[in-house]
């Protein structure tokens, strides 16, 4: 049986930056993932906004590693060359009833220390001509960047520093029974192999909480219940209008249908909210259907009036893996080492949605500290 010190599951961008981070401490490091490329999952179905951290509660998971992850996140963009940009983003109120909601979000924001800019009506417009607002806020570090291209560098980081990536592999269970480490069985194509490591980390998105129940050792108590939400884009035919991000004032865990920029200027309006019934994330339709868009238009021209009709086409979907049903508390990133289930070498990253991307290398560095 094959041995190595540290086994992570998935290559998704948080899995990659793990397995970065762990062989970058010098640790003998492999990162399996099932299919056959990195980012396959969550990862490739994302907005590629990097969050300025605004909309988390103070001390939580989210809020510590958003604000973290985004200054770790420009610094390889950065030493990387990996595309990216800053073109903030401004958070608008489209009725003076919506102060309020801004206003919370700015004491948040600055409880987070992350750096916001109260604007009038006229000062917003200033800035964007084509919007329609009450008041709004700015966030000038809110940015876009080239995800896949922030993948491969993490690759590339782990490559170098000794660490490898294992495509095609998939963990149908673990034995966190024996003492000498827990052993891994790994399908390659047709073959079945065992792997043993001193430390696994699953970071396998929508399939967290599918896997972790494979795990023998593992109790049931400290796996959550996972939920499915399908969030939709659309594109927008033409030339933007904008230069920054436009979102609403948020209502509650959602965020509402906001205008995100991709590097090529290209925008896109979503996502909407639609929770899956099942829970096999294998059996996901990710298609768009394009009467969803329909609902999209009274949405945007609250703070776009003159957004044509029939100027949105079905772009692309995503999944988050939440684990919080319809109308129950938005749930903080779950990072469950020892501490919290007892089982040693372990650690379960559950509820990894937004903000994952931007928050991955410190997940990552959360996640060394627990094995340090």
């Amino acid at each position: 049986m094959e041995k190595i010190n540290t086994l992570v599951i998935g290559a998704g961008v948080v899995g990659l930056a793990v397995g970065r981070a762990f062989a970058q401490a010098g640790r003998e490091t492999m990162v399996l993932e099932r299919e056959s490329g990195i980012g396959h999952g969550v990862s490739s179905r994302n907005s590629e906004v990097i969050h300025a951290g605004l909309y988390y509660e103070p001390s939580s998971n989210k809020a510590k590693l958003c604000v973290r992850g985004k200054q770790l996140l420009y610094e390889l963009c950065a030493a990387r060359g990996v595309s990216h940009a800053h073109p903030g983003k401004l958070i608008v109120a489209t009725d003076p009833s919506q102060h309020a909601a801004l206003g919370s979000l700015q004491a948040k924001a600055l409880a987070n220390g992350v750096p916001v800019v109260w604007l009038t009506a006229a000062e917003a417009r200033a800035l964007e001509p084509s919007l329609s607002c009450s008041a709004a806020l700015l966030s000038p570090t809110t940015g876009i960047v080239d995800s896949h291209g922030f993948m491969i560098a993490l690759q590339g980081d782990l490559e170098h520093a000794g660490g490898m990536v294992a495509l095609e592999s998939c963990v149908l269970g673990a034995d966190f029974t024996h003492r000498e480490g827990a052993v891994l069985t790994v399908r390659s194509g047709d073959a079945i192999t065992e792997l043993q490591a001193h430390t696994v980390v699953n970071a396998t998105g929508l399939h967290a909480t599918h896997l972790a129940r494979k795990f023998l050792g593992l109790s049931a108590r400290h796996i959550p219940q996972e939920h499915y939400a399908k969030g939709s884009y659309y594109a927008l035919a033409g030339k933007a209008p904008f230069r920054h991000l436009i979102y609403p004032a948020p209502d509650g865990a959602w965020l509402g249908v906001h205008l995100t920029l991709d590097l090529g200027g290209q925008a896109r309006f979503g996502p909407d909210l639609e929770w899956l019934g099942g829970n096999d994330p294998d059996a996901i339709d990710y298609a768009v259907d394009p009467r969803r868009a329909d609902r999209f238009y009274d949405a945007v021209r609250r703070y776009w009036p003159a957004l044509p009709d029939h100027a949105l086409h079905p772009s692309y979907s995503g999944v988050r893996p939440k684990i919080y049903a319809p109308g129950e508390p938005a749930a903080d990133f779950r990072i469950d080492g020892p501490a919290t289930h007892g089982v040693p070498g372990l650690v379960n990253l559950f509820g990894i949605e937004s903000p994952g991307l931007t928050g991955a290398m410190a997940i990552a560095e959360q996640v060394v500290r627990l094995h340090s």
